[in-house]
């Protein structure tokens, strides 16, 4: 099969002939047709998040099963699949819960610890392929389909984990993004006053396209006065900040209202600390919450929104898998609106 590799951090990526992977116990393999290219892989491409190197990256996929191993139950050939990011245990007590990204026996990551989808083919644990719900035409909307799995399904974590209520309001921080942006969207499908954050006024008729009610251009500072500006001084119900700086976080909690609750998903930007006034946090119960990832759960929910027409991910920029290394330029510069995706088959 072919393959985009990477040998090393910071280098680009070489297209190489791999041997076709063989499905052992428990495992499955999918001809990818889509992946996308967002910025938690751009991390490790750049060395700023450690994997081991030669590594094919790559998890929000498309694809079609064409081997089942000894042992694999609930996939048969020919399903239509996308990918669960997370190689967790499935038996310690988080997963039991269904709270798979805090797993105490986690193996990682897809595309990260083991090689994943910038290639014709991938070859996982079966678990770790999640079939398509019928009402979605992978033939049609195959980039679309693929990024659900991070685009939609992280924002949808996150309305869960805030508590985001019909009437609240709900500012996004670094909006223009390829999460962000879709937070947007998940906000106002769940009625809530949308604002805008981010430093790049040219995505902003984007965001307003997405769901912004109000926009806040960042790039000067000032966001702590801007969201209480459009606040009349209450203070927002909830911040959810998708860049996680120092900077960031400390704006955010500033402009927090009572019962207020910040959200941090950082990733691979994501400061170590930030100073917080405790006094806020207890006068007016403010919360501070981080949001790791998703559930399948959550995946099965997004993929379900889609499949009714509810919502739909924003793909802006669809290449050719050899093209990955122009396409991580884009990335790594912000100057993809929505998502980016690689075309395989």
């Amino acid at each position: 099969m072919k393959a985009m590799v990477l040998r090393g951090p910071n280098l680009p990526f070489a297209l190489e002939q791999r041997p076709d992977p063989v499905a052992g116990p428990g495992e499955a393999v999918a001809r990818v047709i889509t992946c996308g290219a967002g910025l938690t892989i751009q991390h490790a491409k750049t060395g700023r998040r450690k994997i081991a190197f030669p590594r094919i990256i790559g998890h929000e996929i498309t694809g079609l099963i064409v081997e089942t191993g000894p042992g694999v139950r609930g996939l048969k050939v020919g399903d239509a699949v996308t990918t669960y990011f997370y190689l967790n245990c499935g038996h310690c007590r988080w997963c039991l819960q269904n709270l798979e990204p805090l797993c105490e026996n986690t193996g990682g990551q897809v595309g990260l610890e083991c090689d994943g989808a910038y290639a014709e083919y991938i070859k996982l644990p079966a678990q770790n392929f999640i079939k398509l719900p019928a009402g979605l035409d992978h033939s049609r909307h195959p980039a679309e389909i693929g990024v659900v799995t991070d685009a939609l399904a992280t924002p949808v974590k996150v309305l869960r984990r805030a508590a985001v209520k019909a009437g609240e309001t709900v500012a996004v921080i670094g909006a223009g993004g390829g999460l962000g942006i879709h937070q947007l969207m998940m906000a106002r499908w769940a009625r809530a006053r949308v604002i805008a954050v981010d430093t790049k006024p040219e995505k902003f008729a984007a965001c307003r396209k997405a769901g912004a009610d109000e926009v806040v251009d960042a790039s000067a500072g000032r966001v702590e006065e801007q969201l209480l500006d459009l606040t009349r001084g209450e203070g927002v119900d909830v911040v959810v900040d998708y860049v996680s700086v120092a900077a960031t976080l400390e704006a955010g909690a500033k402009a927090l209202g009572r019962r207020g609750r910040l959200v941090t998903l950082g990733g691979g930007s994501a400061s170590k600390t930030f100073s917080l006034s405790a006094a806020d946090l207890l006068n007016k119960e403010q919360s501070i919450l981080g949001s790791r990832y998703v559930t399948r759960a959550e995946v099965l929910e997004s993929l379900d929104l889609v499949a009714r027409g509810e919502v739909f991910p924003l793909v802006s920029v669809v290449r050719p898998l050899e093209e990955a290394e122009a396409v991580h330029e884009m990335v790594e510069r912000g100057d993809v609106t929505g998502r980016a995706v690689l075309q395989v088959a």
